[in-house]
């Protein structure tokens, strides 16, 4: 991968492990997709788009980048699927245990069965928020249970599992599936109450797996599945922003990115989307910080303004 040392070109200062809240690990992974290759591209074109973005979030007032983001060394295992999910796992436990707010970035969506596997070793009682258009299921798939298809198995066994815009899976994956818990995407678009109803099956501490190809493919083509009927950008923040203000999210993950060598929107969107989705989670410690700023200032003018009444007294 050949990006600049930073994550977004931000200053060396809020990029360092040492005082960074925020890990980003990129993960070029593409071992198991079974149509459009081209995933292990999507961490570069994500990093250079991201060099391309304005840094102040409008809608936050904020800007996320210095809470301190470090962007880690790729996890470039690809002698098998299981050895990459198990590199991620490693990596990705490494860091929580180093009490960073972890996040990644594939690569296809079997990377997320390492994501999963260390979150849920370090928060108890975890919910799995799995963003996607398809259901990925498949208890094995090609010979190997971490498969793209699969990207989701595990944690319907072991966490609190809620899928939201499905809209295309194998009939074997219902046998898997907890119906009460999946939003197809078909009935989404008549229910205006699916965001209540998520976010109370929610338990306190959530992961996002967000697959890009959740999204309608007329805002973001650039997948390996792209499935007409998916998600619409506004409605997708008003969702994020929603359960990152009542849920503890403890981090998350993006993966699909298959970048178009011409078009270059869809890396751009998944740039916004994972600034984005920081701008929401430090929304709060941002205003904070910004309230301490003031309040700072505030005294030394105050003491300023003392120290020139009391010379005017004497």
């Amino acid at each position: 991968m050949t990006t600049t040392n930073n994550y977004a070109g931000i200053p060396d200062k809020y990029a360092q492990l040492e005082t960074a809240k925020v890990v980003l690990i990129p993960v070029p992974y593409d071992g198991t997709s079974t149509w459009r290759k081209g995933a292990d591209k999507g961490p570069e074109a994500f990093l250079k788009a991201s060099e391309n973005m304005e840094i102040y979030d409008i809608e936050t007032d904020t800007e996320v980048y210095q809470q301190g983001i470090y962007l880690a060394d790729a996890v470039t295992e690809n002698s098998s699927p299981e050895a990459m999910v198990e590199a991620v796992h490693a990596v990705t436990k490494d860091y929580i245990k180093r009490n960073k707010f972890v996040t990644l970035f594939g690569g296809e969506h079997s990377i997320s069965i390492g994501t999963i596997r260390a979150f849920n070793e370090c928060f108890n009682n975890l919910t799995v928020l799995h963003i996607d258009a398809h259901a990925d299921l498949r208890e094995s798939y090609d010979g190997s249970k971490c498969n793209h298809a699969c990207a989701v198995h595990e944690a319907s066994q072991t966490t609190n599992l809620i899928q939201v815009g499905i809209r295309s899976m194998d009939a074997i994956e219902k046998t898997f599936m907890d119906e009460e818990k999946t939003f197809f995407a078909h009935d989404m678009v008549n229910d205006e109450y699916w965001m209540d109803t998520v976010i109370e099956l929610m338990t306190e501490n959530v992961l996002i797996t967000f697959d890009l190809d959740a999204l309608d493919p007329s805002i973001l083509s650039s997948t390996g599945t792209p499935e007409p009927g998916g998600l619409f950008w506004y409605e997708t923040l008003e969702f994020l922003k929603r359960v990152f203000a009542e849920k503890n999210v403890v981090g998350f993950d993006i993966v699909e990115l298959c970048p178009n060598e011409v078009d270059k929107t869809s890396d751009f969107l998944a740039a916004k989307l994972y600034y984005k989705m920081l701008s929401y989670k430090f929304m709060g410690e941002a205003a904070d910080e910004a309230y301490d700023n003031a309040y700072d200032i505030d005294l030394k003018q105050g003491a300023t303004n003392n120290s020139k009444f009391e010379d005017d007294e004497d």
